[in-house]
């Protein structure tokens, strides 16, 4: 008696190749009822009503708001020229090491720690002294530059 020419195997991968095809054909058939193409152009169209959100009916024209093209400003605001008097802040000593050239400041409004190199310091400061500071921004955050001991009031 012959051999089937077809293993088990063949018959398997067969039907799965029929099985994946059908799959195939049942996800194009329902891509094409679920598809947009064919609708007007008024299905497609999304709205952004006065809180922001999209919406798929147009606005009240009565709630409609008119702006000048000259005051809508785009990117960043400008912001006002802060108060040199502003600029400088006060603060106590820290740490100070003077063989290694740095230390750090503790400003007295926001409680912050913050970084001062020996070149910044006008007048030699050591630890515990109070001081007034402006800061900048260095690459790691933020460093006191024009460092002075505080008179005496």
């Amino acid at each position: 008696m012959a051999r089937s020419q077809d293993s088990y195997n063949k018959k398997e991968k067969e039907k799965q190749r029929h099985k994946k095809k059908q799959d195939k054909l049942k996800k194009k058939e329902e891509r094409k009822a679920h598809s947009d193409k064919g609708k007007s152009l008024d299905d497609m169209i999304a709205y952004v009503d006065e809180d922001g959100k999209l919406s798929d009916t147009p606005p009240d024209p009565k709630k409609k708001k008119k702006f000048k093209a000259e005051d809508i400003e785009i990117g960043v605001s400008r912001q006002a020229e802060p108060d040199p008097e502003d600029l400088i802040r006060t603060g106590r000593v820290t740490f100070f090491n003077e063989s290694r050239g740095y230390g750090f400041i503790k400003d007295s409004k926001s409680g912050e720690s913050i970084f001062v190199h020996v070149n910044k310091v006008q007048e030699p400061v050591s630890e515990g002294d109070t001081v007034t500071f402006e800061t900048e921004m260095g690459p790691k955050g933020p460093s006191a530059v024009n460092v002075r001991l505080q008179k005496s009031s």
